[in-house]
């Protein structure tokens, strides 16, 4: 059953953003420099909603629950001494995925990085906005288009890149069980595919299927959220090879990335969220055949504000001793049928 060598662990990363473009860069700098192995951008709501910094319906929204970027200055400031080609990047952003990928691509340019080497994702899921969280811009049929226009655009350009997180973290905090949460989200990422069969080579199309991400919630379920995690994984098998004729199993492999539950924490006794963060990150990453490669873990103290350095130093450090420290990634898939065969005698005797 024990591996002779290790599984790699997943990507290390804290969901980080706030107040100015300059402040996130010295907290993303200072999280590098901690052991973390990639960052996570999160984006303030007028920067989510398509509204520069100085627009009137911005007031008093402006850095709140991320980082504005309102232009070029803002990204490259963002960026600042991050070398773009060897980081993994995922930016938390939807209606305005487009505009964000294409300044993260020119300060990646001003870096002399060559941008076919960009490593990342781009949550880009601008159908879960109708269903969630109520941040779209344009109505579906465009919203769709700026998707797949994106995914096409990656193929070309980007073939490192992840075009799409078909996002499903925020139907669970907006009232989703996990099971409708996996519903939604297969859904959602049958829609795109068909939508983007025409608008990439039929030849290219299974490499594109196996750059579709998903980002799920891990709730405090926790036997449902594993077995919700396994039933994803069987599941998207099964559509890749039946709805869309994918052959190649690495393209067929249920690629993912999890925030676990913060619409779960509580301001009354935050040290239990210790508890919680920790049994929410045993249930995507016990088990080997559907263990995430992505893991953003809030702060034990986040109902109650922005998290300071130390406490996202300390979510980090909740990573990197179940990673480093425990015998976890030894092993095969905890989960899975035994494959052992006993030979039992012909002739019992009694």
């Amino acid at each position: 059953m024990s591996h002779p060598q290790k599984d790699r662990p997943w990507l290390f990363r804290t969901y980080a953003g706030h107040s100015t473009a300059s402040a996130s860069n010295a907290l993303y700098r200072g999280n590098l420099a901690k052991g973390q192995t990639g960052l996570s951008v999160a984006f303030d709501l007028p920067t989510q909603t398509g509204y520069d910094s100085d627009h009137v319906l911005a007031k008093g929204e402006v850095g709140k629950v991320g980082v504005p970027v309102s232009h070029l200055g803002d990204m490259r400031a963002l960026f600042a001494d991050i070398p773009l080609d060897q980081m993994n990047t995922s930016m938390t952003i939807n209606a305005t995925a487009p505009w964000l990928l294409s300044l993260y691509i020119a300060v990646a340019e001003e870096q002399g990085v060559d941008v076919s080497t960009l490593q990342g994702t781009v949550q880009n899921d601008i159908i879960k906005e109708y269903l969630s969280r109520g941040t779209y811009i344009c109505p579906p049929e465009p919203s769709m288009r700026m998707i797949t226009d994106v995914a096409a655009y990656t193929r070309e350009h980007l073939p490192k890149w992840n075009p799409m997180n078909v996002c499903s973290y925020h139907l669970q905090e907006a009232g989703a069980t996990p099971e409708e949460e996996l519903a939604f989200a297969l859904a959602t990422a049958t829609a795109v595919l068909d939508d983007l069969r025409g608008k990439v080579p039929a030849e290219h199309f299974p490499a594109m299927v196996g750059r579709i991400s998903f980002f799920v919630n891990a709730g405090i379920r926790f036997v449902t959220e594993l077995c919700k995690m396994r039933a994803f994984v069987e599941l998207w098998d099964e559509i890749c090879a039946d709805r869309y004729g994918v052959e190649d199993a690495k393209y067929r492999r249920f690629r993912y990335g999890v925030q676990v539950n913060s619409l779960g924490l509580t301001e009354q006794q935050p040290e239990n969220n210790v508890y919680r963060i920790l049994l929410e990150t045993l249930a995507v990453t016990l088990s080997k055949n559907a263990r995430a490669r992505a893991v953003q873990l809030p702060a034990w103290n986040e109902a109650l504000g922005l998290p300071r350095p130390w406490d996202q130093q300390w979510s980090l450090r909740m990573q990197q001793i179940l990673a480093y420290e425990t015998d976890l990634l030894e092993f095969d898939d905890l989960f899975a049928v035994s494959y052992t065969h006993l030979t039992l005698p012909t002739n019992r005797e009694v």
